[in-house]
């Protein structure tokens, strides 16, 4: 097999067999009455050159499903998001960040984060903007940890100094004893879900994020807690706020790798920012937090995979609000999700699936040797991504 992508009679097969049955891959369904949200980390969308024409076209039939999507892991380099947007047309608009994530002029990864959506459902806001830690949380976070943090700094500082004098190789990450700042800023845009003649309107701010991965797991968890707080504060205290929800979405880099473990780990956190564990002196400022993907589905056996080796759910859709006049759907309403009568609903499209169905794979992917998954995924993880897109569908309300 060749780490090329695929050709083109083969998208041919796999477009066919999408055809035949989208909804046995997850592929989402446009519903009128319903607005349809994602995020898909799509790797490294950068030149228009990396990828075949007919991958691209894949990708955007992926996104013209969406009235607003999120995208990760978009290069410094627009040219292959805006081929996205030209196969899409007119009836899409995309806004998106600059680079983050590394120092200009310095080695490094940089990324921007993105959001695609359709004009005739989706307004955009007037605010627009970074989400990040003022220098007087920082000095904060700084003091209440200051013994920790000098310890650690004391070291890789010996290490530093070697390195800048050429006698060793640039000193490894540190696993920092404390949040100070996030990897790659989080983007953050104001949208208002118009939807249609007589319907309610959903506002709320979309937060688009790629947090941390690394090499170690605290580090993970300080970012997505504080980004976590940055957003549950914002709401509780949005008086004065552009739009009184917030919605994250992105690549989130969760361990989750085994739910029966590390949902109770996560719940537990969760629950100190729902609104049933929050501020009940004053209950203005409660809110409510619901990560559908963190339940399994009613449709399903065990929570949704999201990255295309199928053994973590990496990505998430993360919704926050105090606004109880659109439908918003609760935690305590993920267990209802698909059923047509409510209307919200959640999933993932399977492409690994689809791509092993449609080219005819013998093995199935669970059995897979070693050898064998290298050669299957080594053929789209790159062309196409080695996330898979979620979704989430919000029903819109009658006026």
């Amino acid at each position: 097999m060749s780490s090329t992508g695929y050709t083109k009679a083969e998208w041919k097969k796999i477009n066919a067999t999408l055809d035949k049955d989208p909804d046995k891959y997850g592929f989402p369904r446009r519903i009128y009455s319903t607005a349809l949200l994602g995020s898909f980390n799509i790797r490294k969308i950068g030149s228009s050159r990396g990828r075949n024409a007919e991958t691209w076209q894949f990708l955007a039939r992926i996104c013209k499903q969406y009235d607003l999507i999120a995208v990760q892991e978009i290069m410094d380099d627009l040219s292959g998001l805006k081929r996205i947007m030209e196969i899409l047309g007119p009836d899409f608009g995309m806004v998106a960040s600059d680079k983050t994530g590394v120092y200009p002029g310095a080695n490094g990864l940089g990324e921007r984060l993105g959001f695609i959506y359709r004009w005739s459902i989706v307004e955009r806001g007037e605010v627009i903007s970074d989400i990040t830690y003022d220098r007087t949380k920082v000095l904060e976070i700084v003091a209440e940890n200051y013994d920790a943090i000098h310890k650690v700094m004391a070291s890789y500082s010996v290490k530093y100094k070697d390195y800048k004098a050429g006698n060793r190789k640039k000193p490894r990450n540190v696993k920092f004893p404390a949040f100070i700042s996030f990897i790659r800023q989080p983007y953050c845009v104001s949208f208002r879900i118009k939807g249609f003649p007589g319907t309610k309107p959903y506002e709320f701010m979309a937060v688009n994020a790629h947090l941390f991965f690394g090499d170690f797991m605290s580090d993970r968890r300080q970012e997505f807690h504080a980004l976590m707080q940055w957003i549950v504060e914002r709401v509780k205290n949005n008086d004065k706020a552009y739009y009184p929800n917030f919605m994250l979405m992105g690549d989130l880099n969760l361990d989750f790798n085994n739910p029966v473990r590390d949902l109770a780990t996560v719940r537990k956190s969760m629950k100190s920012y729902d609104r049933d564990g929050n501020d009940e002196t004053n209950p203005d400022k409660q809110i409510n937090v619901n990560f559908p993907f963190l339940d399994v589905h009613p449709a399903q056996a065990e929570v949704f995979r999201t990255n295309a080796r199928l053994t973590e759910t990496f990505d998430q859709i993360g919704m926050f609000f105090r606004d109880d006049s659109a439908q918003w759907p609760t935690y305590k309403d993920n267990d209802k999700m698909g059923n047509p009568a409510d209307g919200a609903d959640y999933g993932v499209f399977n492409f690994v699936q689809l791509f092993h169905d449609a080219l005819g794979v013998d093995t199935p992917i669970d059995t897979m040797t070693t050898d064998q998954k290298k050669a299957f995924f080594s053929r789209f993880e790159h062309k196409v991504s080695d996330h898979m897109p979620l979704w989430l569908r919000l029903p819109l309300p009658v006026g």
